[in-house]
């Protein structure tokens, strides 16, 4: 019902004493038409169901329409005004940013770690959205706490931790990483939550070369720096070296310093690669320092029983960073942190004891409050979506999608070993699949530095070529020594060996003039 419109009188003058211009005041309920927003909403579903969940995942359209910056500032209407619009106007916007937005749905898209969308994940992500849950009390968040500590539970159940443990699902793995961080150092060190870095030796954690940039953020944030990040070689597959984890670590002890983590990665982002999970946690036994297994890439493969052994002795981990919003297509954002520990470990780290939120007399179990565990107040439910698609599909619909993934990676290697002008940059251990396009005029030039200097400056071209013409994305960097080479991520449970062949012919058909 259109809520009643109040006159309020205006003093003679207005100036400094704080009222407003408007002659009239909503006192009573929304100002909004009802009818008018129902119809908004109606219309909105619609197009998203049209331009984004039909079209946009049909590979006869584009994976992304390229605008520069310059550009799509002039035809976009982005500017904020003193007047609203009316409701077609509002729809256009939309319209509007989902035409110019990449198509993560698109069965040529492989750019990054995670695609879109999985429609069970999207539906769970419109009733989060629509009921506004914050996971810092029971009382806020019913269905929600419940819901998290079920999906929390079987990812612990998966990662072999038979006593249980804890966790909390957070905004991205980088902050996962972040937790595992703080947590490893308040357990070494719990005065550290008070008095501050004063009451810490200097700290010293070790990480693989191909580990992701999180890690050095995390120790930057924390304070505990940059420079006493140490790390580790990896062997020509991109795994670290235990080995050479110990001699860091007697390097670190030498020099006085306080080893109290290792950063283990379970799926490497460039190459994919899994960290011998077992022979490090040995290592970390013997020096009695913390294990965290950085799985956000890579932990999707526990699901499937042909290829969890990439993360074998990931249960003797203390703490475990994984993502379903990557390999098992649960959307943007679900990371969740898992600890081993069942002590309330993660919240005497992490809480305040907010009066106002947080009160000892409530008529209901307090343990069901998991928000002073985490460093937000707010937090969004973001296991929701995986729990509901997780129900719709099932664990075993799960692991079909991990093990087509890496059947995909499998075709689409021996596809570029068979091919003249591809080469491949080492066998793949996961879905992520490396490897350099020569064209025609470089393939009777023998290896040297000015080979690889022209191979260099072949890839970004067919990326800008490739994201102009909107028929594909696909990652490319340069790695070590390795000069600039393709790294196809494969995740859709919808793409095909015809997808596979699709980015090998069209990588040629970009290219083979350079």
């Amino acid at each position: 019902m259109q809520g009643l419109k109040e006159k309020t009188t205006m003093p003679a003058s207005t100036e400094g004493n704080g009222w407003s211009h408007v002659d009239t005041v909503q006192l009573n309920g929304s100002k909004e038409d009802l009818p008018e927003t129902d119809s908004f909403v109606q219309q909105a579903m619609t197009l998203i169901m049209d331009e984004v969940v039909r079209k946009a995942g049909h590979a006869s359209g584009k994976v992304c329409e390229w605008r520069s910056p310059e550009d799509l500032t002039k035809l976009l209407d982005l500017e904020l005004g003193e007047a609203g619009e009316a409701p077609a106007q509002t729809l256009q916007h939309c319209r509007d940013a989902i035409h110019y937005s990449v198509k993560t749905n698109h069965p040529h898209f492989f750019n990054q770690l995670y695609v879109g969308l999985d429609h069970y994940a999207m539906v769970g992500s419109f009733v989060t959205d629509a009921t506004q849950p914050s996971l810092y009390t029971y009382e806020m968040a019913p269905v929600h706490c419940l819901i998290e500590k079920v999906v929390l539970e079987k990812m612990m159940d998966m990662i072999g931790w038979v006593e249980g443990g804890d966790g909390i699902f957070n905004p991205g793995g980088s902050m996962s990483n972040m937790y595992a961080m703080n947590l490893a150092r308040f357990q070494r060190f719990p005065e550290v939550k008070e008095q501050g870095l004063s009451a810490c030796p200097r700290l010293v954690l070790f990480t693989s070369d191909q580990c992701h940039y999180s890690v050095a953020k995390a120790a930057a944030f924390l304070g505990i720096g940059t420079k006493n990040v140490y790390v580790v070689p990896a062997d020509e597959s991109g795994k670290m070296i235990p080995k050479e984890l110990e001699k860091q670590i007697r390097t670190a002890i030498s020099e006085g310093a306080v080893p109290f983590m290792v950063n283990a990665t379970a799926g490497t982002t460039v190459l994919g690669s899994f960290d011998p999970i077992e022979e490090l946690a040995d290592v970390c036994e013997e020096h009695n320092l913390w294990l965290h297994v950085d799985a956000c890439w890579g932990g999707a493969a526990l699901l499937s029983n042909k290829h969890k052994h990439l993360l074998k002795g990931v249960h003797r981990a203390h703490s475990v960073a994984w993502n379903p919003h990557k390999m098992l297509m649960a959307g943007q954002q679900c990371s969740a942190f898992l600890v081993r520990d069942k002590t309330g470990l993660l919240q005497r780290c992490h809480s305040a004891s907010a009066s106002y939120l947080f009160q000892k007399d409530k008529f209901y179990d307090i343990s069901r409050d998991t928000g002073d565990k985490s460093v937000q107040c707010g937090r969004k439910a973001d296991a929701f979506r995986f729990w509901l698609m997780w129900k719709a599909l099932g664990t075993r619909e799960l692991e079909r999608r991990v093990d087509h993934a890496l059947e995909m990676a499998r075709y689409l290697t021996e596809g570029i070993k068979k091919r003249d002008g591809f080469r491949l940059l080492m066998e793949p251990e996961y879905t992520n699949v490396c490897f350099w396009y020569i064209p025609p005029s470089m393939r009777k030039i023998p290896d040297s530095p000015e080979f690889w200097q022209k191979v260099e400056a072949v890839a970004p071209k067919i990326k800008e070529r490739m994201m102009k013409t909107g028929s594909l994305m696909v990652g490319y960097q340069s790695h070590g020594i390795n000069a600039n080479f393709f790294r196809m991520i494969i995740i859709s449970p919808m793409v095909s060996t015809k997808d596979m062949d699709f980015v090998l012919d069209e990588i040629h058909r970009l290219g083979a003039d350079l």
